[in-house]
């Protein structure tokens, strides 16, 4: 009996054990440069390199000040879930903005501008699904604040994705002129006292999607506002004056642990 004990003992050690190891991961993050038009845009790319074969592949669009730490960190964070993620880069260059005047003429030149925009983003589309490490045919984007709006955007106008997700992203969107169908699922992930997003917007964001027949969910926060899920929004605000922005660690935790869900389900749970 005392044997029979010790083997099962040992057989439960090495379960644990090979478990543990299946877990390990060697996430792999490098900057990278492509192309849209004559402009060079910088990028990040993460992967865990123990992991075999093709797997989704997942854009992290940054917010309003442009291409930073944060977006590589959420990437890298993506590539610990076993995707394949690019942060990228929608004002060329790498650029941020030093202040709120340059941070919105650099925004607005993507938001205003249909072709621009789309000529950007689908660079970036294109260029993750070129990698060894990513199936083309299973790609998702995320965003926060100007990214979160500019995946959803897209998303309406047609993009090639599995789902679009939008962290305290804005919800006033220019909807299509003509037909056009929408591939993606949409999540938006709002904090309840957004200052950015009013009660009327939200109204307003359900209509269109009704119209369209869009496959969309909203979550919200409680006690959560805008940029809740930037550990560094307290440095932004001093930085770019006049932003009603304030981390929550809370809605931060749970809204990644929202995204993890709805990924798992547009890619079928890969």
């Amino acid at each position: 009996m005392r044997r029979f004990v010790t083997i099962i003992s040992i057989m439960v050690f090495a379960g644990v054990l090979s478990l543990s190891c299946s877990e390990k991961h060697e996430v792999q993050g490098s900057a990278v440069e492509y192309k849209a038009g004559d402009m060079t845009f910088k990028g990040y790319l993460a992967y865990d390199a123990l992991k075999q074969g093709r797997r989704p592949g997942v854009l992290v669009v940054h917010e309003w000040w442009g291409y930073n730490d944060h977006v590589r960190r959420r990437a890298d964070m993506l590539a610990e879930l076993g995707y394949t993620a690019l942060a990228v880069d929608m004002y060329g260059g790498g650029k941020q903005a030093n202040n709120s005047e340059e941070a919105a003429a650099l925004a607005m030149e993507v938001s205003e501008n249909r072709d621009i925009r789309n000529e950007r983003f689908m660079a970036a589309v294109n260029f993750l699904k070129q990698q060894e490490s990513v199936d083309p045919e299973r790609i998702a984007a995320i965003g926060y604040s100007f990214g979160g709006n500019v995946v959803l955007q897209s998303a309406l106008e047609g993009a090639d994705l599995k789902g679009a997700v939008s962290f305290h992203g804005g919800v006033i969107l220019k909807m299509p002129s003509g037909p056009v169908t929408v591939k993606a699922k949409m999540l938006l992930l709002k904090g309840e006292k957004d200052w950015y997003i009013t009660p009327q917007m939200l109204v307003q964001f359900k209509n269109d999607m009704k119209k369209i027949k869009a496959d969309y969910k909203i979550i919200s926060y409680k006690d959560a506002e805008h940029g809740y899920s930037n550990p560094e929004s307290a440095a932004l605000a001093e930085k770019f004056k006049g932003m009603h922005i304030k981390y929550n660690e809370e809605a931060d935790k749970k809204s990644w642990a929202d995204m993890q869900e709805f990924l798992r389900v547009v890619f079928r749970k890969f």
